[in-house]
């Protein structure tokens, strides 16, 4: 393959503006670019807002219609930011543990309920487990299938109360979710049989 020719490749640091064939306009620092494959990594503002932050996007130039280069960095790039290489260790691990404790569950024949559930309260409490397919919570709460409020167990105190109000919470959202789902599938089909 021939080596790019002038405006055929981006420099790192440089700011570019891009039109998509969808007509989104995206506008960043460059990160990364691939001449082979024409991929283009941006930096771009926080779609969060949050002004510590940064999207990264990637860009396939095959689906661009317009580059314009803003400002185009001639300087060496700054070195890249070190990485935390014990705090990704970690986040991994624990994605990893997570990812096993779904599939404990789904070998032991637990439920969607109970899946979804655990899922609900692993979220605000990471003291979260199974044990065949009662969920244990904090050590303190078990639940046991068929995993309502009148399944939590354990001794009275503020851990099991907040416990139930998770679960109570979880199946009032769940029951309001499928209210919703329903009403505009018959929606759906008052429109569809209206149009007939």
């Amino acid at each position: 393959m021939a080596a790019p020719g002038p405006g055929e490749y981006f420099s790192v640091g440089s700011h570019v503006s891009c039109l998509t064939c969808l007509g989104q306009r995206l506008q960043g620092e460059v990160v990364a670019f691939d001449y082979p494959s024409k991929m283009l990594t941006l930096k771009c503002p926080s779609s969060s807002g949050k002004p510590n932050l940064s999207d990264v996007i990637l860009i396939n130039l095959a689906y661009v219609s317009e580059v314009d280069i803003i400002n185009d960095r001639t300087e060496t790039p700054p070195p890249l930011a070190s990485l935390n290489i014990s705090k990704l260790a970690n986040r991994a691990r624990t994605e990893k543990e997570d990812k096993l404790s779904q599939a404990y569950a789904i070998s032991a024949g637990v439920s969607i309920e109970g899946q979804q559930l655990f899922q609900t309260i692993h979220k605000t409490i990471k003291d979260c487990k199974w044990q065949e397919k009662n969920i244990i919570v904090m050590d303190d709460v078990v639940i046991s299938p068929p995993y309502q409020v009148e399944n939590c167990k354990g001794k009275e105190g503020s851990a099991l109360s907040h416990i139930r109000k998770i679960v109570e919470k979880h199946f009032r959202d769940v029951e309001s979710q499928k209210t919703m789902q329903r009403s505009q599938a018959q929606q759906t089909q008052k429109d569809s049989s209206l149009s007939s």
